[in-house]
């Protein structure tokens, strides 16, 4: 049986800004592609709160973040028996819940909740970190941002939550979910960033989380991003010559109950978490109804439209893969992973379908392992 790999990191066993070093860690797990099964789930490294990872393309480097205060990163060498810690350095801010790879592997980039910052850490080719971030301690660069929303107890400031590289390259994209912004940082030819103002400014109360790049299929590119706060993918038209971002459509995503283990941890409305553009379908997990909704698009236009739902496999789906026509979901309260049809057949009758699961507590983050 040929099987693929996959990294999951996880929260402390209390849940997201608890005091870490309760056992929390990266886990491995190997995933049967034909079948939907998991096996093998392991612990293979106790490192406090690694609830992002981003994997080097040599495959011989993961990189966790530690979402805490302050906040870290530790790159672990790949070894055939898990993995080996090579440093921690400082990530740029507090509360780091999103670390971005850039194209060319020579730039990490880290996303702080707490802080609303951006840090900037320099790699070398082999993917450790590079010279100036060993001596200053952490990230060589720590970029802010001001503003605020409407919601009090979410949007008292900014909250920078993930990064994603802008078409053409020369800019990051920085969805805040505290200030309803999708920020703009202009990259350099050495990975370092300048403030660049705002891609695109969305509804107050939008809450933006995460962020899926797609085309339009006329040359153009389009930008999904989940609002956390309002439920809803706002899709924009990405414009180069201006590098910002205009609204073209807006979709609700679901209006299923919560689910009962769910509830205690919800508002009372669904909470979006991830998204993935996987050729013309986008996979939004949705945390209290516990769904990952489903949403063909246009060959012709890019722009999402029917929705089908189908079960995320267990409580609080907080981040997903898809692999083929499965996805993987890291279910953070249901303290597992679990692996789930997203084809067409499977949403007739068949939306509670789960074709695996393995133990894994407080699962935040699943990322294939390479090579």
């Amino acid at each position: 049986m040929t099987t693929t790999a996959w990294w999951v990191g996880t929260y402390p066993a209390a849940g997201a800004g608890t005091a870490t070093g309760q056992g929390e860690g990266i886990w491995r797990v190997d995933l049967d592609p034909v079948t939907g099964g998991l096996c093998a789930a392991r612990l293979v490294a106790r490192t406090p709160a690694p609830t992002f990872l981003a994997t080097h393309p040599s495959g011989r480097v993961l990189y966790a973040v530690a979402e805490a205060d302050p906040g870290t990163v530790t790159a672990f060498a790949v070894t055939p028996d898990g993995l080996d810690p090579i440093a921690t350095v400082g990530a740029g801010g507090e509360w780091p819940c999103h670390v971005l790879l850039a194209p060319d592997a020579r730039t990490l980039y880290t996303s702080c909740y707490g802080s609303g910052t951006v840090g900037v850490l320099p790699l070398d080719p082999d993917g450790r970190f590079a010279g100036p971030v060993l001596a200053a301690g952490g990230a060589v660069q720590s970029l802010g941002h001001s503003g605020s929303g409407p919601r009090a107890d979410r949007q008292e400031g900014p909250h920078a939550h993930f990064a994603a590289t802008a078409p053409g390259g020369a800019h990051l994209l920085v969805c805040d979910l505290g200030t309803d912004d999708v920020r703009r940082l202009r990259r350099g030819g050495d990975g370092l960033l300048t403030d660049d103002g705002v891609a695109a400014h969305l509804p107050p109360g939008t809450g933006p989380r995460h962020l899926a790049v797609g085309g339009d299929g006329a040359g153009g590119h389009l930008l999904h991003v989940v609002g956390e706060l309002d439920g809803a993918v706002h899709v924009l038209r990405w414009d180069p010559t201006t590098a910002t971002a205009e609204p073209v459509r807006t979709v609700a995503l679901t209006r299923t109950p919560l689910t009962a283990e769910s509830a205690p941890y919800a508002d009372g409305t669904p909470l979006p978490s991830h998204v993935v553009l996987d050729g013309d379908r986008l996979v939004v997990a949705v945390r209290g109804p516990d769904v990952l909704v489903v949403l063909a698009c246009d060959p012709a236009t890019g722009l999402p439209g029917d929705a089908r739902e189908v079960t995320s496999g267990g409580a609080w789906p907080r981040h997903l893969a898809v692999h083929g026509d499965l996805a993987l979901v890291a279910d953070q309260v249901g303290g597992r992973v679990a692996v789930v049809p997203l084809a067409p057949s499977h949403a007739v009758g068949d939306g509670g379908r789960v074709l695996g699961t393995a133990d894994v507590p407080a699962a935040a983050c699943v990322v294939p392992v390479v090579g």
